[in-house]
């Protein structure tokens, strides 16, 4: 048989695929039942210091578009299909004192499962960056193997939490290194993707001490509105806040913050999130370089924890690794991240007419005068100067710089 094994962060995972901070994992009964259904590691539903209150009404639904429609919608619909799920759910509500002798519970009736602790605190204070310090030190201590740092939740019900510390890389620094002070065991961190360029709150919290980044949390998103009601089709009396979008719609998005973030620091550890149902899906992080993969949405669906979802990935990566034998693949570290040089920028895209084309800038001449493409002057007349040679494929013209 393949070996499902890997290495990651210094810990050993039975497999590759984990079950991700959410719903699934929000109890110690539901951990035990992904662990005894085969699942590498789980990360548990966030812990915090201070109490949260969800907001009254569903917390969780799913998006479905009909096969022959154009609908998107949370309605029961005729021959649909899953689109996403929507949720507008806060971290666990309860406190890390309850959480604690669960986490020892689930560790010692699964010593070899990678018990991974998600952690939140605030950012406003030194107060709340020995929240964080007491929270790792609780969960280390009680048996965790690593923690995650949830710097991504998109509708935290404070302001100084979540991913409005994820989209403020000195805080992404400040609050990962303070972490890193007193734990023992690995630290990843989880950014969100509502961000410019997610390759520099990556690099912030690798300053900071993260052992490995896990992207993508859910992207910021609306329900849509009820055409008949005009009311959005989930909200708490008529009013609605930003929730998170996961599932199969943000696979192609989340792979492409996944790209930035691998291109950038390909050395590091990435643990890879959004979208995964089957392993074709997880095959595609694996190629950007992840090292890991996590699961929620298709977990939700498969009576909760995904006892099915795990046995299909499972399979899937022993089918591949045995398909890819003549190559000598025994491991995913075998292909890990040989896809990941294929993504450039859009000017190193080949065109049809390469030696007429200037990286998307026009062609320049020895003056400095502007000259379109085909060496006709910028305006037209029937003498023009001489051109320079052509740039070479993908710079810019002198004196111009790259943003």
């Amino acid at each position: 048989m393949p070996d499902l094994s890997t290495v990651f962060t210094g810990l050993r995972f039975e497999n590759p695929f984990l079950l991700s901070s959410a719903p699934p994992t929000e109890s110690e009964s539901n951990i035990m039942r992904a662990f005894d259904a085969g699942w590498g590691g789980v990360v548990s539903k966030t812990i915090g210091l201070h109490p949260v209150v969800n907001v009254a009404g569903p917390k969780t639904k799913f998006f479905r578009t009909g096969v022959e429609s154009d609908a998107i919608t949370m309605r029961k619909i005729p021959d649909a299909a899953l689109h996403s799920s929507w949720n507008w759910e806060l971290i666990s509500t309860k406190p890390i004192d309850w959480w604690v002798p669960r986490l020892m519970r689930i560790k010692a009736a699964h010593p070899t499962k990678m018990l991974i602790a998600s952690i939140m605190a605030g950012s406003g204070s030194d107060e709340e960056l020995r929240n964080w310090q007491t929270l790792a030190i609780a969960c280390q201590e009680a048996g965790a193997d690593g923690l995650e740092l949830n710097l991504s939740c998109p509708h935290m019900d404070r302001a100084d939490m979540g991913s409005n510390i994820g989209k403020d890389a000195a805080l992404c620094s400040t609050v990962t290194q303070a972490v890193k002070e007193v734990a023992t065991i690995p630290v990843w961190s989880k950014l969100t993707p509502a961000t410019g360029d997610i390759a520099v709150e990556a690099g912030a919290v690798f300053r900071g001490g993260a052992e490995a980044v896990v992207s993508s949390n859910t992207f910021p998103s609306l329900p849509v509105i009820d055409p008949d009601t005009l009311e959005f089709e989930i909200n708490v009396d008529g009013l609605v806040s930003s929730g998170g979008l996961g599932g199969p719609a943000i696979l192609p998005i989340s792979l492409a913050k996944m790209a930035q973030m691998t291109k950038a620091f390909p050395d590091k550890a990435f643990s890879g999130i959004g979208g995964i149902t089957t392993f074709t899906h997880a095959l595609n992080y694996f190629l950007l370089g992840c090292g890991t993969v996590q699961v929620c949405t298709s977990a939700m669906l498969d009576k909760a924890i995904g006892p099915n979802v795990i046995a299909g990935l499972n399979a899937g990566l022993a089918e591949f690794l045995d398909h890819n034998a003549h190559r000598g693949w025994t491991c995913l570290e075998d292909f890990r991240g040989m896809r990941r040089d294929r993504i450039v920028a859009n000017s190193q895209i080949r065109r049809p007419v390469d030696e007429d084309y200037f990286g998307g800038y026009e062609g320049y001449s020895n003056d400095g005068s502007g000259t379109s493409g085909d060496g006709a002057s910028g305006d037209d007349s029937a003498e023009s100067a001489p051109t320079a040679a052509p740039a070479a494929k993908g710079t810019l013209p002198p004196g111009f710089a790259r943003s």
